[in-house]
Formats: structure tokens, sequence, C-alpha cells
């Protein structure tokens, strides 16, 4: 890994002219991506963040920000970071259903209420 470093140091400092005399580091302050687990965790944030920018969703905006708190102090109490956020992603998909639902009773009901009006008007 240091071999390939000082070679893209090295390149960096070929292609790069003007900026020759900086200095460059390729540590990632703060970045806990140490094992798979940190770095699955990121994908999994990563694919909602991309989901509520693609959908424009408040909902699934605020499920990655919570998936992002899980993640990075999650791991910090000893507790399995993956089951809570597969019960995070649970809660929102039961919430969403709820909501679904009761969408879909309202709607119902105001068909029936339009069907009976319709009905009276005929009269």
């Amino acid at each position: 890994e240091l071999k390939v470093i000082a070679e893209a140091r090295k390149i960096l400092q070929d292609t790069s002219t003007g900026a020759v005399s900086q200095t460059y580091s390729f540590v990632q302050l703060g970045a806990r991506l140490t094992t798979r687990a940190d770095l699955a965790s990121a994908e999994v944030v990563a694919v909602v963040r991309g989901l509520a920018k693609q959908h424009h969703s408040a909902a699934l905006a605020q499920l990655a920000s919570r998936l992002a708190a899980v993640a990075k102090y999650g791991a910090a109490n000893g507790e399995d970071q993956f089951a809570k956020i597969k019960g995070l992603i649970q809660d929102m998909i039961e919430k969403l259903e709820r909501e679904a639902q009761a969408e879909a009773d309202e709607k119902a009901y105001c068909d029936e209420q339009i069907a009976k009006t319709e009905f009276k008007k005929g009269e």
C-alpha cells in the first residue's frame, strides 16, 4: 500500500506543475471504514441517501440520517449495528404500509360518498 501511495504521490507531483510544493495527504481524518462492516454500513447509508434524493423524500432522508448515526455510534456500544439498521428499515416499511392503508381507506370512503352524491343528483 505504501508503494502505491508513493507512486500516486509521484504521479501527482509530475502532473501538477503549480502545486508541486504543496503537501499531499491521502489520510482521511475521522474515517472509520476499517472493517467490512463499516464499509457495508456506509454503503447502506449511501443507497438510502441516494433514494431520498431521487424520490425527493424527507422520510428517506431522515431514515438515512438515523442509519448514519447508528452506523457511527452503534458499534461503539458493542451492540449489533446491523440489527439496529434492519430494525430502522423495518419500522420505516411498516410506517409506509400503515400510511398507504390509511390513504386507501380514505380514498374508498371518498369514492363511496361521491357515488352516493352522484346517485342522489340523478334522482
